[in-house]
């Protein structure tokens, strides 16, 4: 059984930092995209960063470029979003998901973690 579990979340003022942390188990991930998702209050979720475990390469949604870094520790099967700089408007629960390179969804989800961004 695949399982995502998402941690780091919590209330945080404005300019500061969180780690979120998606520990994945139940199969190797090593071929898959991981990536972290957010749904504000009322709002769509929206794509936040991803990362390719066997290559590397990640990319950001352009609200979060140069704030956020997304990583991964193969030998930990975990992924990492580190967020710093923190706006009110990153107030959202995050989640963390998995797919296969050639496939165009993301298969499996996490349940989610709050992220709270307030004075």
């Amino acid at each position: 059984q695949v399982q995502l579990v998402e941690s780091g979340g919590g209330l945080v003022q404005p300019g500061g930092s969180l780690r979120l942390s998606c520990a994945a188990s139940g199969r190797t991930f090593s071929s898959y995209f991981m990536g972290w998702f957010r749904q504000g209050s009322g709002k769509e979720r929206e794509f936040v960063a991803n990362i390719s475990w066997r290559g590397g390469s990640t990319s950001y949604a352009d609200s979060v470029k140069g704030r956020f870094t997304i990583s991964g520790d193969n030998a930990k099967n975990t992924v990492y979003l580190q967020m710093n700089s923190l706006k009110p408007e990153d107030t959202a629960v995050y989640y963390c998901a998995a797919r296969l390179p050639a496939a165009s969804t993301y298969a499996y989800w996490g349940q989610g973690t709050q992220v709270t961004v307030s004075s």
